[in-house]
């Protein structure tokens, strides 16, 4: 007996929440929401050639999914993301090799070259990943911060602020958010990563970012030095008791002066206020100065993945 591949209805909320069960199983880091999942494949850029792919058991129950697409806003073309999870309480059906099967098939259809998974790091996924011939290359640490009991570090008052510096919320640029693209481009533009990533399409940023239904604005927070966007650190939520860390970053003319830190600190002071019970982060594994800064926040490693990648034949 083996699974079935199909790909998701994207306008079934059922059949997305069916696989947010997945991908919370899976991956119990994960900050998903049916309504977010049915957005990212609604909304996805053309060039993108988004698809979510849905591995169904004998008996119709949906036991694996992946998500598979075209980088196509890197200056090196024939980038792809691959990424499959199957609930562990259904393994042993096929569903995770048929998934990476037809997900690269997908893939190699659209001309992508190189293929890019993450992978839990347990012998079981890393085996899996090299059976397919996948190589490793970089790691990222995932991390918790129980919002429930600790002891957060002390948010300082308004009056207490550096001179210049203020705190507001994501929703406050509801009418022009155009400063925060810019400042997320610049960021981005730094981060490490395997693949070049050139964020400059400002409509595609409004499009798939801003309008995203698991960003939350209002948890979203933005450090201003005279008014203008210095750091800011962006949110998303699954609507009941995850929060995550989505991106914080800092404009270069700023870094150096701990804005990030203290606009994390506002925000996750916000997050319990509102009921939000679990944080969740990610770092690569030789960022030692953010994983201390996390560390200093409470959070602790709660799993470890390797990023995989493989060529791809093109069809």
């Amino acid at each position: 007996m083996t699974a079935s591949i199909r790909g998701l209805r994207p306008d079934d909320l059922a059949d997305a929440e069916s696989v947010v069960r997945v991908l919370r199983a899976a991956l119990p880091f994960s900050i998903t929401s049916a309504e977010g999942l049915a957005f990212e494949l609604s909304s996805a850029h053309p060039a993108k050639h988004h698809r979510v792919l849905v591995a169904e058991g004998p008996d119709g129950r949906v036991v694996g999914a992946a998500r598979a697409g075209i980088v196509y806003d890197s200056p090196d073309r024939g980038q792809s993301y691959l990424n499959t999870y199957v609930d562990p309480a259904h393994r042993g059906l096929g569903a995770g090799r048929l998934l990476l099967h037809a997900a690269e098939e997908h893939l190699a259809a659209h001309g992508a070259v190189d293929a890019y998974s993450w992978v839990l790091d347990e012998p079981a996924h890393r085996a899996f990943a090299e059976r397919n011939g996948y190589l490793p290359r970089r790691s990222a640490h995932r991390l918790r911060l129980d919002l429930a009991t600790v002891t957060l570090p002390e948010l300082p008052r308004d009056a207490d602020l550096p001179a210049g510096v203020e705190l507001r919320p994501g929703s406050a640029f509801a009418a022009d958010p155009r400063p925060l693209f810019e400042a997320d481009a610049e960021a981005t533009a730094d981060e490490p990563g395997d693949v070049a990533v050139e964020p400059s399409d400002y409509e595609d940023w409004l499009a798939h970012i801003w309008n995203d239904p698991t960003l939350d604005k209002e948890l979203t927070t933005v450090a201003l030095v005279d008014g203008a966007v210095a750091s800011f650190a962006a949110v998303q939520t699954d609507g009941a008791t995850r929060y995550g860390s989505a991106m914080t970053g800092t404009v270069r003319a700023f870094r150096g002066r701990a804005l990030a830190k203290l606009a994390k600190t506002a925000s996750l002071h916000r997050a319990r206020a509102a009921g939000y019970t679990e944080a969740f982060t990610g770092n690569d594994t030789g960022n030692d100065p953010m994983l201390a800064i996390n560390e200093w926040f409470g959070y602790e490693i709660c799993a470890t993945e390797t990023r995989f990648t493989k060529k791809l034949e093109t069809l």
